[in-house]
């Protein structure tokens, strides 16, 4: 698991970490200059020489892989004494972190390695601790020392710390502490009660129980103030210490934003699981929707990002996680399952056929959690309870409680 804690290093260590940092940004842009001439290379026929390109590396030269790069660090140093500055494994994270972004453009076939422009390398990466850096006020770094720490909440027993990762964002700095516990967790059972949960613009989340969350809407609320600071930015000349302390206002801003709506995603997401055993939601691309004409509040909304802390919550919490198909899900009964055609602008579920009516995200969310109730309905869970005893809409076909079987004897065939 990752800790984040706020550590508040001195005038002396932030120039030493962002030292660093753009040390480390130098030889990530230096590995990835090898790796695009080593493919710009490679770009000519065989059987003429183009206009454009040519052979500017010998033919027989191998592609300059991860360990190729690493083994060349000691001779780098001798010839760029700055490179000594930073220590070994910090420098040697930053090559492996281009190999893992060039791993990922190999396996997806898009998102070649961009180069780190200045200030855009923000994090430094220790991957190795003798003994644990942290104490209750400090955090010991190497060739830094120790720096003040908030240890808002303590390391649990049997965890042990294996990297931490140093992070800036605006001007305040960020401790990531990697625990690790050797131990088994197994994934949570289907058991308890379910819940469907839908989300939405007009209603943040509503749920088959019937709970309705207004949308919070945090970067519309500060829209018009993040527009005064940008504009004020906007007529600093660049580069200049008037434009770095406007610059440093406008993103705290965004920090507060994105601070402020990831702590609404996590609080929503522990009330789900106080309230239910099993949650489900809809297996749904955001990024879509998101580059539509409602871009901005979906963005604002980040359902995204719900999702994957809501499924992190239950996983911590022991609860049951599943994703279900969305087609339909708004224009279907969850009582009788019929097909009723609605426009976005009605906002009550009405079905004609068996007289149904309730509100049209609390009937989404029914049909969720009827579509992930019935996923668990295999041979596998016969004769488990997987719902809760209660009645509830549409979960009458559903439900897998056995039925008695006392004094009722089964008839041989003839």
């Amino acid at each position: 698991m990752n800790y984040r804690y706020r550590i508040y290093p001195d005038s002396a260590q932030q120039e030493t970490l962002f030292e660093w940092m753009e040390t480390c940004r130098n030889a990530y842009n230096y590995a990835l200059r090898e790796i695009k001439d080593w493919c710009n290379s490679r770009k000519c026929p065989v059987d003429r020489c183009s206009i454009e390109q040519e052979y500017i590396l010998p033919a027989d030269l191998k592609f300059p892989s991860e360990v190729q790069q690493l083994n060349a660090l000691p001779n780098a140093k001798k010839e760029f004494p700055r490179l000594g500055d930073v220590p070994s494994q910090v420098l040697q994270q930053a090559i492996k972190q281009l190999h893992r972004a060039w791993e990922g453009f190999q396996g997806r076939g898009f998102g070649f390695p961009r180069f780190k422009k200045y200030g855009q390398f923000k994090s430094l990466l220790f991957p190795q601790f003798k003994d644990s850096p942290i104490t209750e006020l400090h955090l010991k770094l190497p060739k830094i020392g120790l720096i003040p720490i908030n240890l808002h909440r303590p390391i649990p027993d049997g965890f042990v710390v294996k990297q931490v990762r140093i992070l800036k964002k605006a001007d305040r700095w960020y401790a990531l502490v990697n625990i690790q516990c050797d131990v088994s967790v197994r994934d949570p059972m289907p058991h308890g009660h379910p819940v469907g949960v839908d989300v939405g613009l007009e209603k943040f989340l509503a749920t088959s129980d019937g709970v309705l969350v207004k949308p919070p809407k945090f970067f519309k609320q500060k829209q018009s103030k993040l527009k005064l600071l940008q504009r004020r930015l906007s007529r600093k000349q660049k580069r200049s210490k008037n434009y770095e302390k406007q610059r440093i206002k406008v993103a705290r801003m965004h920090h507060e934003i994105d601070n402020t709506r990831k702590d609404f995603h996590f609080k929503q997401a522990h009330a789900l699981c106080d309230t239910a055993d099993m949650v489900f939601m809809e297996d749904l691309d955001y990024r879509v929707s998101a580059k539509g004409m409602l871009g901005k509040h979906m963005l604002d909304a980040a359902f995204g990002q719900f999702r994957s802390i809501t499924r992190y919550v239950c996983w911590k919490r022991g609860k049951f996680f599943a994703e279900v198909d969305a087609n339909g899900t708004s224009q279907t009964c969850p009582e009788c399952g019929a097909r009723v055609q609605k426009d976005l602008s009605v906002r009550v579920h009405h079905c004609p056929e068996c007289d149904y009516t309730t509100d049209r995200d609390v009937a989404s969310g029914q049909v969720i959690r009827n579509r992930g109730l019935s996923l668990l309905s295999t041979p596998g869970l016969g004769g488990i309870e997987s719902v809760c005893a209660g009645v509830l809409p549409g979960s009458e076909t559903t439900r897998q409680v056995p039925k008695s079987r006392k004094g009722v004897t089964r008839k041989a065939k003839k």
